[in-house]
Order: C-alpha cells, then structure tokens, then sequence
C-alpha cells in the first residue's frame, strides 16, 4: 500500500509542479491530492472485495472492485469544470482540468498496483506538458478578433471595409451593421480570422489603417 501511495504521490508531484509553475489555478497541491485520493480508493476497492470474499456465508456476493474509481472519475469532473475560467470569448484552464483528471486515472492505475501503466502515462503527461509546447509555436494556429469601428456616415463602406481587411490578410467571418439616428453614427461589428503568429501585428496595422480614414471616430479591437 505504502508503495503505490507513494507513486501516486511522486507522479502526482511531477504532473502538478507544472501546473503551479505556470501559475495554473489546479497547482501542484491540489493535482497531489487529487490523484493520491484516486489511488487511496482503489486500494479501498481492492481491500472491499478480498475482504468480502473471504466472509463466510457471501461466497455467492462480490463487489464491484472497478465501482469506486468510476465514482472517482465522476466526481473529478466537478474539480475539473471549477478549473476552467471563461471571459468572453476566451476560454483558461482546460489543459488544467484535463491534467487534473489525468493525474486522477494515474493514480487509480497505481492504487490497483498497475505502475507499470502509471509510469508510462506519466512519461506520456510529460510529454505532452514539457515538449509539446515548443512544438505549437511552429504550428500555424487559426486565432478570431472582433473589430468595432465608429464612423460618421458615408465616412466607410461595407466594401471598403472588407477590401481593406482583405489587403491586410484578414478574413472576415462574420459583419454586423449598427446605425445610431440620434447621434448620426454608424457602426461596423466585424469578426476576422488571421494566423495567431500575426495577433500584434494585425492589431497595430488593422488600427493604424482605420483611424486615418476622415470620418471614423473610434476603433476597437477586441
């Protein structure tokens, strides 16, 4: 028992160092608790069904020793869903919840003695959280904006706006049209789409080109 605890605790321990080192909300505190917790129920499972084997009279009944980690895993989800942190369009934390749920199959592996299983997935978790990412910033990654512009009437057209975005390589997925009758304002809403490798460059010349035209009183990006 002490041997596979202390295997969820040293792979739980490596899983959750980067977490906190990235300043992740499911640090290296809760990723430890998280997968010893798994490994302790497991060990729970297993000492359930051989005790209750081994009671006289109930040869004919036998636990479930798999019913306590499913449970686990179920419950693990609620842990994982308060990881996740959603601000608009911008959604933190899902790598967070999956390695939080990670670590708590890791741990239901050693608790059942499989460490063979459990080492494994560990090299494979550090993998993914060491490696990976010097490998994603070579890969071209879609990324969205909104852009919200504020003219004057007849300052810009719709067509002039997305001849524009196009020159810049910005491709326009959705446009929404406001007019304001009071104040005499019209207003373009525009999502564009670009490479997340050009985010700060698109957003100083999307800027730039557009509150040098005569007329447009703001522009935001967003």
């Amino acid at each position: 028992m002490l041997l596979r605890l202390g295997a969820a605790f040293l792979a739980s321990f490596i899983i959750g160092w980067e977490r906190q080192s990235h300043g992740r909300p499911a640090g290296l505190r809760t990723t430890i608790l998280s997968c010893v917790a798994a490994a302790v129920a497991m060990v729970i499972s297993e000492l359930v069904f051989v005790q209750a084997g081994a009671m006289p009279g109930v040869s004919s009944w036998r636990p479930d020793p798999a019913r306590l980690g499913a449970g686990i895993l179920t419950g693990i989800g609620f842990l994982g869903g308060g990881a996740i942190l959603k601000h608009s369009d911008y959604v933190l934390g899902v790598t967070t919840a999956a390695t939080l749920w990670f670590a708590t199959v890791v741990g239901l592996a050693f608790g059942a003695g499989l460490f063979a299983v459990g080492w494994l997935a560990v090299a494979v978790a550090l993998i993914v959280l060491y490696v990976l990412p010097s490998l994603e910033r070579h890969i071209r990654t879609a990324a969205y904006a909104t852009l919200k512009i504020t003219t004057r009437p007849g300052a810009l057209t719709l067509e002039q706006l997305q001849t524009k975005l196009g020159g810049l390589g910005l491709q326009v997925t959705s446009l929404k049209l406001g007019f304001d009758k009071e104040m005499g304002f019209t207003t373009f809403i525009t999502a564009v789409k670009f490479t997340k490798q050009q985010l700060m460059a698109n957003a100083h010349e999307v800027m730039n080109l557009f509150s040098c035209i005569p007329g447009v009183l703001k522009v935001e990006w967003d």
